[in-house]
Parts: structure tokens; C-alpha cells; sequence
């Protein structure tokens, strides 16, 4: 190894190791950390990004993406080292272009802006958050424009979150698979609706947690090396190697809003589990892109978690748990019950067949907020109008509405879309998986899902960011994302369901 490589090394992991100790004191943020400690903590994280930001973007550390480029051309194209080069120079030339002083405006910013949420939520007041979510917006139009020339406003915004892909993309992904989910919708409210008041009943909140831990350990997920704890809105991250944080809420009149959030945290955190020790503090370690950490939350949390094959093996063990709410229900019922397809209003809680519309709506306000289109003032108009149209349903307040997410309180504009292509992409890995393990349902109907992890983790958990997002999912699947194989799930699924 050249002794520059050694040197670049040793820069990049000075660096992940302050970005490391952010993610600490974000995640005591958002679970531990009293409220009045905000301000200062917000000053803390500002100071901690801009010092990674001035470490990564130094002049040094471009001198050696330059020189070692120049080495990387007689090295294996696909080895670590030479991705290695590639992703950092990447991640470098985007990020030289933001000036340190912006990177301590947006954490400042958004510190302020995730009180006011929280506040604004709990009062249903979007007054409270409207000037803070202006701030945030106007942070966004100028960090787009550090990006010119772009064909669309929001690709700057977009690349952040999934690397090459383009506004227009996703656009086209979206109007591919629209018209068939709103039909498949459309037949499914024709149909005699599914019961699932079991799921209604009051179901404590120790028991919903050592379920959770159950089935999480049975995933795969190693609690030596992670937790979970309680939070307004469930998020996962890593706070470096052998330390994944997993975070939840509970509702105990229904169910799903722990167990299938747990489930689907979990996925996340298997992801980052499963990224090999030697590509720690080094370009290469974390996920490729949130579409495809999406597709693994997505995945565990759908593609078995609400599979009939796994009620089959888990619903005797949940009755231990929960013997009065669930000791006579059949398999069959409580298997429709968790898929039942009903607009609803909270994102986090929409079924499988409702969830992405979801996602076009925010996608669409974000990008009229960007192009100047829409105005944050209008918002809670904007959003109840559209959640009719999109659907048929109407929020009876803001903190059902607008506010319900997170996301734009820390400044995240362009994250939202890669919900929905996780999904996408979740279909295609499972359609994929099922042709090399053909007995897949069986292994999970008998509670094994070790082969399940082990698939994944040569597929996708290992490379880290090795290939960005496109590259891997067409290095597994031979096709780019697409929504062909999560439409034939969805008419596959619902329809047996629904009898369509």
C-alpha cells in the first residue's frame, strides 16, 4: 500500500470519527438529551460539521484524491482501493463546492427547526413552524444553486440522498407505476374490506417491546452491538462499528405502529451490521444510498414481516404474549388483517398498496417549494388537498397533516422519494432471491432467516458503498431500479387478498 493511500486513510478516519461523535450527541438529541439543552447542543453539532467539512475539503486531502486517481488507473477497477478513490474524489469535488460557513448555518437551522416541529406537532400549530421551514427553504434554493448548471432545481437536492439519479428519473418511475396503483386501489375499495380490529385492542407496551426484541433477534440483529429506544419519530443510525442505535415509539391501542416500525429498523440496522470492519472510517462504509437502505428496511419489514409464511411461524408465539388480544384468531385472519389496504393518513402506518402515493405527494410539494411554485405559508391547504385528491381522505388537523414528518425540520428536501424507490427496489431483490432460494418461504415458515441475512449480506450489506445505487441493484437483478417486479407483488399479494 503507497504511502499516500496510508495518508488518505488516516485523514478519512480523523474525519468519520468527528462525524461519529455528531451522531452521538444527534441521537442523544433525539432520545435523552433534556430540552433545554438545545441550543447548545445545536452549537456543539455546528461547530463538530463545520470542522469535518474543513478536514475533508482541505487542500491536502484533494492533493491525494488527485495523485492517488492518477495511481488508481493501473489497479483493478473493482477492487476496495480503487473505489475507494473514486467515492471519496466524488464525495470531495461535491463537497468543496458548500462553504464551511454553510455547513454550520444548516445545522443551526435545522436545530432550531426540529424544536419548533416538535413544538408545532404537539400544539397542532403550524404557525410555530412556518418561519423555521421558510429558513430551511431558502438554505435549500441557495445550496442548489452551488450545483448549477443542473436540468432541474431539485437534482441538487436529489443527489444528496441518491447519487446519479435525476428528478426527472424519478419522475418517470412515478408515472410508470401511478396509474396502476391507483387502479389496483380501486379495485381493492370494490371489495369487501378485510377485518383487523384485532389489531385495535390494547396491547401493552412491555409486550410489544419484547416482541420486537424477539423477532429482531431472530432477524439477525445482534443487541451486543446495538439498542433500541423510544423516540417521537423512529429513525436508525450508526454511531460506528459494532454501535447501531434503533429507535421506535409505541401506540398501544394498535399494533403495527411498534411492531412493524421495529421490524423495519431493524432492516436498516442489519444493513450497516453487515458492512465488513475493514471498510470502517474509510469512504467506503455506509450504505450506498437511502433507496437502497430503504429497499432493506422495506424488505424485512414487508417482504417478511407481514408475509403469510411468517405469521404462520410467529402468531403462536405472539399469543404467549398477547393471549387475550390475539389466543383465537386464525392465521389466515390476523395474516389479512396486517395487510389491509385503507387510506390513512400517517406515512409510517400506510399499507404496502397506499404507501408510495405518499411519497408522490411529498415529492411534489418539495419540488413546488424549490421551484418557487408553492409557498410555505400554503402548505396545510396544499397538503389536505392533495392527501383528497391523491387518497380520498382529508387530515382533521395539521399534526396528522403537514406535520407529521420529520424530515423537513432537519433540512431533509429531496429525501422523501427514496422511500418509494426502496420499495421498488426491495421487490426486485426479492424476485431475484426467490430464483436462487427456492425454498425461501419454508425457511422463513420455520422461523429460519439466516439464509435470508446471508443472501444480503453478499448482495448488498458487504460492498457498503462500493457501487452506487443503480450499479449494485443492476449487478444483482441485471436490471436498473423499476417498478415492474413491486407492481406484480403488489397485484400478486392484494389480489389472492382481495380476491380481485
Amino acid at each position: 500500500m503507497s504511502d499516500k493511500l496510508n495518508e488518505l486513510k488516516n485523514r478519512m478516519a480523523e474525519i468519520s470519527d468527528l462525524d461519529f461523535a455528531a451522531a452521538v450527541l444527534g441521537w442523544d438529541r433525539e432520545t435523552y438529551m433534556p430540552p433545554g439543552a438545545s441550543e447548545t447542543r445545536g452549537q456543539v453539532l455546528a461547530t463538530l460539521g463545520r470542522l469535518s467539512h474543513e478536514k475533508f475539503t482541505s487542500d491536502e486531502v484533494g492533493k491525494l484524491f488527485d495523485e492517488l486517481s492518477g495511481e488508481a488507473k493501473d489497479w483493478d477497477d473493482d477492487s476496495d482501493e480503487a473505489r475507494m478513490i473514486k467515492i471519496g474524489k466524488r464525495d470531495y469535488e461535491r463537497r468543496t463546492k458548500v462553504p464551511s460557513a454553510m455547513i454550520e448555518e444548516r445545522t443551526k437551522i435545522s436545530n432550531a427547526a426540529n424544536d419548533a416541529w416538535r413544538k408545532a406537532r404537539q400544539d397542532d400549530n403550524f404557525s410555530l413552524f412556518e418561519p423555521h421551514l421558510e429558513k430551511v427553504m431558502d438554505f435549500n434554493r441557495r445550496y442548489a444553486e452551488l450545483f448549477k448548471p443542473w436540468d432541474h432545481v431539485y437534482d441538487a437536492l436529489l443527489e444528496d440522498y441518491e447519487p446519479g439519479m435525476k428528478t426527472v428519473d424519478v419522475q418517470t418511475i412515478f408515472d410508470g407505476i401511478r396509474p396502476t396503483q391507483v387502479a389496483l386501489l380501486e379495485a381493492i375499495a370494490d371489495q369487501p374490506q378485510v377485518d383487523d380490529s384485532v389489531l385495535h385492542k390494547h396491547y401493552p407496551t412491555a409486550g410489544q417491546i419484547q416482541s420486537g426484541d424477539e423477532v429482531t433477534r431472530m432477524f439477525g440483529f445482534n443487541y451486543d452491538n446495538g439498542r433500541q429506544d423510544a423516540v417521537h419519530h423512529p429513525f436508525m443510525t450508526n454511531l460506528g462499528y459494532g454501535d447501531i442505535r434503533i429507535t421506535y415509539r409505541v401506540d398501544e391501542q394498535f399494533l403495527p405502529t411498534y411492531l412493524m416500525a421495529i421490524f423495519h429498523e431493524a432492516g436498516h440496522g442489519l444493513y450497516e451490521m453487515g458492512i465488513p470492519k475493514e471498510k470502517f472510517r474509510t469512504s467506503l462504509y455506509g450504505g450506498t444510498s437511502l433507496a437502497i437502505h430503504e429497499s432493506q428496511s422495506r424488505l424485512w419489514e414487508n417482504l417478511v414481516g407481514r408475509s403469510r409464511p411468517f405469521w404462520e411461524f410467529y402468531l403462536p408465539k405472539l399469543k404467549k404474549i398477547f393471549p387475550e388480544q390475539v389466543g383465537s384468531i386464525s392465521v389466515e385472519d390476523f395474516y389479512n388483517a396486517v395487510n389491509k389496504v385503507e387510506p390513512s393518513m400517517i406515512r409510517v402506518e400506510a399499507d404496502e398498496a397506499t404507501y408510495n402515493m405518499h411519497i408522490m405527494l411529498r415529492m411534489e410539494i418539495e419540488i413546488g417549494l424549490m421551484e418557487g411554485s408553492m409557498a410555505v405559508k400554503d402548505l396545510p391547504e396544499i397538503w389536505n388537498s392533495r392527501m383528497q385528491s391523491y387518497l380520498g381522505i382529508t387530515p382533521a388537523n395539521n399534526a396528522e397533516g403537514v406535520l407529521q414528518d420529520v424530515h423537513w425540520s432537519f433540512g431533509g428536501v429531496g429525501y422523501f422519494p427514496t422511500y418509494a424507490l426502496g420499495n421498488l427496489v426491495s421487490a426486485q431483490l426479492w424476485e431475484k432471491m426467490a430464483e436462487d432460494m427456492p425454498n425461501r418461504d419454508e425457511q422463513i415458515a420455520k422461523g429460519d432467516f439466516s439464509n435470508i441475512l446471508g443472501w444480503l449480506t453478499e448482495k448488498v450489506y458487504q460492498h457498503g458503498r462500493k457501487y452506487d445505487p443503480q450499479e449494485l441493484v443492476e449487478n444483482i437483478t441485471g436490471e436498473r431500479i423499476n417498478g415492474d417486479a413491486y407492481i406484480r407483488y403488489l397485484q400478486n399479494k392484494f389480489g389472492e387478498i382481495y380476491g380481485l
